[in-house]
């Protein structure tokens, strides 16, 4: 299984010298078979116009799976350049709540956009994903609610067979309760869906400091995923979902307090390769 981390911001995107080197873009982790173009592609923020470079400017033939339906998870669907090609194929998957046209066409419709998904060339299917295991581009995908403010929100399992991934892009632990040292509960589903994978890109988007006063906007702190991982067996952990005002800078300090070198914050434009065996 190969990995391109192509976005790994949170809320929105920071343009600039000062977040050069971790990215700018949203949410968007782009998966592909060994040896094969990516195939499966997660959450569709402004990460996504980069997937077509990955893929050689050729149509995309694949699925996109949403977390959830935040802006800064879907807003790079329109410049999905790979995606409206006449001979593309893009099955959209997003967290069943209604009809999945007219939930996207709340942000992808006139006055806001000029077009709604129907717009895009190629062949687009949109489905209401329910939670439980799927089998979606010759991968076994488990798929869970979790805690995150403001409509339904997943997270991933993601198997090839020989090699597993988990990707929890929003998360807000708090929520269920506290946990054993206050930065969230280590609940059942985060546990089922990381419990043991070769990866876990999760988010992060706080400090201690600033999660006091926003402890109900739907995220948590790094110090969750950094204790998760601990917990359950995870052999490496990416720490995803930047703040959008956290600098390079700032990003260096955070990570020099982490001393465990299966721990990173994510950076845009990485590749990660698995190999492990299997879960």
């Amino acid at each position: 299984m190969r990995i391109h981390l192509l976005g790994t911001r949170g809320s929105l995107p920071a343009p600039g010298a000062r977040f050069v080197r971790y990215g700018g873009n949203t949410s968007c982790v782009a998966i592909a078979h060994d040896g094969a173009p990516p195939s499966l592609i997660l959450d569709a923020g402004s990460g996504l116009a980069s997937a077509t470079a990955l893929l050689e400017s050729d149509a995309f033939l694949g699925s996109i799976l949403l977390s959830h339906l935040h802006w800064d998870h879907v807003l790079g669907l329109p410049f999905f350049s790979a995606g409206d090609k006449d001979d593309a194929h893009v099955e959209l998957y997003l967290p069943a709540q209604g009809d999945p046209y007219e939930l996207l066409g709340r942000i992808m419709s006139p006055p806001i956009f000029p077009i709604d998904v129907r717009g895009l060339r190629g062949n687009w299917t949109l489905t209401g994903l329910g939670s439980g295991d799927h089998t979606i581009e010759g991968f076994t995908v488990l798929a869970l609610d979790i805690p995150h403010k403001g409509g339904r929100s997943f997270g991933f399992r993601i198997d090839d067979g020989t090699s597993s991934m988990a990707y929890l892009p929003d998360h807000s632990p708090t929520t269920i309760g506290e946990g054993p040292n206050g930065h969230g509960e280590y609940h059942e589903a985060a546990l089922r869906l990381v419990t043991g994978v070769d990866l876990m890109i999760h988010d992060s988007q706080y400090t201690m400091a600033e999660f006091v006063p926003r402890r109900h906007w739907g995220h948590c702190t790094y110090h969750y995923p950094v204790e998760l991982a601990q917990n359950a067996g995870v052999k490496r952990t990416l720490l995803f979902h930047h703040d959008p005002g956290r600098t390079d800078a700032d990003m260096d300090a955070l990570a020099n307090e982490i001393d465990d070198p299966s721990i990173s914050f994510a950076v845009e434009g990485d590749t990660i390769d698995l190999h492990g065996g299997g879960s």
